[in-house]
């Protein structure tokens, strides 16, 4: 016997993802509540220039109340396969674009509250764009520039005016086995 959804008591859709409440038959017969986020996936990039330096996006996350120093990423679109969105939205956030792909791998960003699932990518071969595209009129974006001896610095300092989110710090770690020597 696996779960089941019995009903759902409550749901809420927002612009990217949706909250559900429903009531669950567990295996062994029991009822419970289950609260949840819905999101149908997102996509990261860590973007390497040919010196080393890897760029970064510095920008304002509110459930937080801080500016977060994290990689680019984005919502994929419905039925966006995750390379189109990451394609799209390292140009979009940093004015950049990547001649060159490889794909690490996926993660659960967090499941004991949500079923995002997050598509990881190496941007190698950095092109900076003459004209970049418009950011989304709700994002305001400062692109960063940082050695891979600077970017590790600030994961392991715990201290600085700055916070680099969990994916970017997974993602740089799902990456240093492509890149030519550890960050």
């Amino acid at each position: 016997m696996s779960h089941h959804i019995l009903r759902t008591i409550l749901y809420h859709h927002a612009r990217k993802f949706s909250y559900k409440v429903e009531e669950l038959r567990l295996p062994n017969g029991a009822r419970g509540e289950y609260a949840y986020i819905h999101h149908d996936g997102a996509a990261i990039a860590v973007p390497v220039t040919a010196t080393g330096e890897f760029i970064l996006v510095k920008q304002y996350r509110f459930p937080t109340h801080k500016y977060l120093l994290e990689f680019p990423a984005g919502t994929m679109d419905e039925g966006e396969q995750p390379y189109h969105t990451i394609d799209r939205e390292l140009a979009e956030e940093t004015g950049y674009r990547a001649h060159r792909w490889d794909y690490l791998g996926a993660f659960y960003i967090c499941p004991g509250y949500s079923s995002e699932i997050l598509h990881v990518y190496l941007a190698r071969e950095l092109e900076k764009l003459s004209v970049p595209p418009a950011q989304d009129s709700d994002e305001e974006i400062e692109v960063v520039s940082l050695s891979g001896s600077e970017l590790k610095t600030m994961i392991t300092a715990r201290k600085g005016l700055l916070t680099i989110d969990a994916k970017s710090v997974t993602a740089l770690y799902m990456a240093e086995a492509f890149l030519p020597t550890a960050p």
